[in-house]
């Protein structure tokens, strides 16, 4: 099927103006924040927590098992991070990977980071990546034609599937 493409020249504006960097303020309180001061459980959804980073449920899915590792300090991006903070972050997401392997038996994993507004990330400002597990054959036509997606778990089982494999 080929892409189409269309010309939007009137964005140009909105993305290299003097207030595009307001496009990425977020006001408020951090979810990610919050959740980074709470205890592992399966009410907070936290899965596994240490000194400079921590895992957690993703809230809104895209897949069985998808879990989303942070830095515990509110920074947005990589270069921001401490080296300490660096090292536990790619530590931790190497440990969800395994973890997630170990609970799910999938053929596959997605482990990707939307670095920024621009780039996709929902919560720009408290950097995140997500580990989603894959499997053959498990894409969804739900998502293609009802803008819907279909989970055959909830984030409780989800939950109790992964923390075991942290521990």
């Amino acid at each position: 099927m080929p892409l189409e493409r269309f010309a939007a020249s009137w964005r140009e504006a909105y993305v290299s103006g003097p207030d595009a960097a307001n496009h990425a303020s977020d006001e408020g309180a951090c979810v990610f924040c919050e959740l980074s001061a709470m205890a592992p459980s399966s009410d907070s959804g936290v899965v596994w927590r240490d000194e400079l980073s921590f895992v957690t449920l993703n809230a809104f899915p895209y897949g069985s098992g998808h879990l989303l590792v942070l830095p515990r300090r509110h920074v947005g991006s990589l270069l921001e991070l401490h080296n300490d903070e660096y090292e536990s972050f790619v530590w931790t997401l190497r440990r969800t990977v395994a973890a997630l392997e170990l609970a799910y038996h999938c053929d596959g994993m997605n482990v990707g980071m939307n670095l920024g507004l621009a780039a996709g990330a929902g919560i720009p400002k408290h950097l995140h990546a997500h580990a989603l597990p894959r499997w053959n054959g498990d894409t969804n036509f739900m998502s293609t034609i009802a803008e819907t997606r279909v989970l055959p778990e909830s984030l409780m089982s989800t939950w109790r599937k992964v923390v075991e494999h942290f521990e």
